[in-house]
């Protein structure tokens, strides 16, 4: 599926945005720091399964950095790239994928067989060495 964008007539060139080393962001700092409405994040909680900020006790909205910096991402999708909303949720997705990936530490392998059978071989030699009996006699050890 093709992404679609928009034309990007208007184009607003945002400065580095800069996340504070922050645990939570309340909807207005976040709205502050994107120098977008917050109306505007509210909606995107619906359009984007990924941004899905917390509540507090008091219900207001608390987002994590990883939200923060997704909001980021959005922003630069819709208002720079001129992507469309659903042309921006397919690139996130998109962008999702590899990282996925990307996550496992070791990637699932066939197993080896004959190296399977080469450990059990000497396994069970252990086995055996271990479960024989050592005769008194035998432990004394021919000096040089």
């Amino acid at each position: 599926m093709a992404v679609k964008t928009k034309s990007a007539g208007k184009k607003k060139s945002t400065t580095e945005i800069v996340i504070p080393d922050k645990l939570y962001f309340r909807i207005g700092e976040v709205s502050d720091l994107l120098q977008l409405p917050a109306y505007v994040l509210r909606f995107w909680e619906t359009e984007f399964p990924q941004l899905k900020p917390t509540k507090s006790s008091t219900g207001q909205r608390m987002y994590r950095r990883r939200e923060v910096e997704f909001a980021v991402r959005i922003k630069t999708l819709l208002y720079e790239k001129g992507f469309t909303i659903v042309g921006a949720r397919e690139q996130l997705k998109l962008e999702a994928r590899p990282a996925k990936a990307a996550g496992l530490l070791f990637p699932p392998a066939a197993p080896d067989k004959t190296g399977l059978k080469r450990v059990r071989a000497e396994l069970q030699d252990l086995l055996t060495m271990l479960s024989t009996k050592v005769k008194p006699d035998s432990r004394k050890a021919v000096r040089s």
